[in-house]
């Protein structure tokens, strides 16, 4: 993808939308599409093939391992609040001694463990914003996941950040306790 197909992309995008809604009502609504940022709808690019393929990577290894050793529930794009924001992880832990009741809206906490996968139109700023609300917030680990590099970059906290490549191992460290995968898998 070339500078003018990625001024493309984003001038397809809308700008964010002013709303009176609280982030609550935004984990209600279920609003697809968008996040909730500021009282701002700040909508979300659709995913490519490939940010889908890795997302669903992610998902298979991280959903398989979480049901067998029943840590917790694994979410794709659900809504969490974030502090005052209303977000939705490309993929997302709750451990079980975390899990809301209510199912039927999101979640009124942020996640344990939150996965973004980078986008070809996504703003480098607007990630490590994300990243750290989520780390603000209390979300304890967070996978940023680059596919041009095949990369992920982990946080824990704003000092303790690791890149990892093709042939290194990711952990769920403490927060996903035995669950590990090499980098190379989610590209493959």
């Amino acid at each position: 993808m070339d500078l003018q197909e990625v001024s493309e992309g984003a001038q397809e995008m809308h700008p964010p939308e002013h709303t009176t809604m609280t982030v609550e009502e935004f984990l209600t609504r279920d609003i697809d599409g968008y996040e909730y940022v500021k009282g701002e709808l700040v909508p979300m690019s659709s995913p490519s093939l490939g940010h889908a393929k890795i997302s669903a990577r992610i998902t298979h290894y991280l959903f398989t391992y979480v049901s067998e050793n029943q840590l917790g529930d694994v979410y794709v794009e659900a809504g969490f609040k974030v502090g005052e924001r209303g977000m939705k992880p490309d993929v997302a832990f709750i451990s079980t001694d975390h899990l809301p009741e209510d199912e039927s809206k999101g979640s009124p906490i942020p996640p344990d463990f939150a996965v973004e996968v980078v986008s070809p139109t996504d703003v480098q700023w607007r990630i490590t914003e994300k990243v750290q609300a989520y780390l603000d917030a209390g979300t304890q680990m967070v996978w940023v996941v680059e596919s041009v590099m095949k990369t992920v970059t982990v946080y824990r906290s704003e000092t303790d950040i690791k890149v990892f490549t093709g042939a290194d191992t990711l952990t769920g460290e403490d927060v996903v306790p035995g669950f590990a995968c090499r980098v190379a898998q989610l590209f493959e």
